[in-house]
């Protein structure tokens, strides 16, 4: 799971067979009752439909976006399960209060590396190179600007951070350091493979996947290497239509960027900053938030939601 919060917006809600461990800016944590959760072998991994941005939790929550987030992230671990495994067991074997927003999955030591893949150059990865001409210790060529496209693409990997703190990007020199090069490695030619399958099958659907994240960890059982938390969802990726890809113009996208875009803008108010707490998120940004994730949805699987 991601960083977590000190206080929930809304209080995990009681399962039967399971205590609540954690909770994420936007999921809740289970394992089964009695079991030590440093040692629990399965979890549950509840996703709610909390928002975050820039290290804070957001209100109101986007309606129905725990359920877009775990059928799109379930999508995702059946297109790249040949490549590595994933932590899910079962998306059915679950209290059937939270079906369709709960995974019952393996329990993972997660790896203490957030492992970005980028395809596209924006966000912090731009800033990156704006001010040296590299990113996450890749030098680039000269000349790129807003959405120009990486190929091949790059793993420019950051730290996790406590609950509280910021994720920090590094060099792939510096995870060496804090991993060891056989796990670095390792992290990158995954997170790269990952990367290029998903960027293949999103252009078949006319959506550039600009950047994104992975999270890993080994199997309480057997110490195998799994992909974890979630993948390749509009919380955890860039994702643009690609009819609309202009290079040094943003596109417009289908993931939460468009709520970050708006905490930034005047209409908001806020300074990112500031020491305050976001304002709440008026109710046409809670309307076009949740659309661009249905629409995300339904081009990636192919399914009405």
């Amino acid at each position: 799971m991601s960083s977590t919060t000190t206080a929930p917006l809304i209080e995990a809600p009681r399962l039967e067979g399971w205590d609540h461990v954690v909770s994420g800016k936007v999921r809740e944590l289970y394992v089964p009752t009695g079991v030590d959760p440093s040692a629990a072998t399965e979890v549950l991994v509840l996703a709610t439909d909390r928002i975050s941005a820039y290290d804070h939790s957001l209100q109101p929550g986007i309606p129905d976006k725990g359920r877009l987030l775990t059928g799109i992230s379930l999508f995702w671990f059946e297109q790249l399960a040949d490549i590595v495994p994933h932590h899910v067991l079962s998306a059915t074997d679950v209290p059937a209060s939270v079906t369709g927003r709960a995974l019952r999955c393996r329990g993972l030591d997660m790896v203490a590396l957030e492992c970005i893949a980028r395809g596209h150059l924006t966000g912090s990865g731009l800033a990156d190179y704006r001010a040296g001409g590299s990113v996450g210790g890749h030098v680039l060529p000269a000349g790129l600007v807003e959405a120009s496209r990486l190929e091949p693409a790059i793993f420019t990997p950051s730290t996790k951070a406590e609950a509280g703190e910021h994720d920090e990007n590094i060099t792939v020199a510096q995870a060496r350091e804090l991993l060891g090069e056989q796990l670095t490695e390792q992290l990158e030619s995954l997170t790269l493979a990952l990367f290029e399958r998903a960027r293949r099958i999103a252009a078949e659907r006319g959506i550039i996947l600009a950047d994104t994240k992975f999270e890993f960890g080994r199997s309480r059982l057997d110490g195998t290497l799994a992909l974890g938390d979630e993948v390749l969802t509009p919380d955890s990726s860039r994702f643009w239509s690609a009819d609309a890809h202009t290079p040094g113009r943003t596109p417009p996208s289908l993931d939460k960027q468009f709520v970050r875009d708006w905490l930034t803008s005047p209409a908001s108010g806020w300074s990112k900053g500031s020491q305050e707490a976001p304002p709440a998120l008026p109710s046409e940004v809670v309307a076009q938030t949740r659309a661009r994730y249905v629409e995300a949805y339904e081009r990636l699987t192919g399914e009405r939601f």
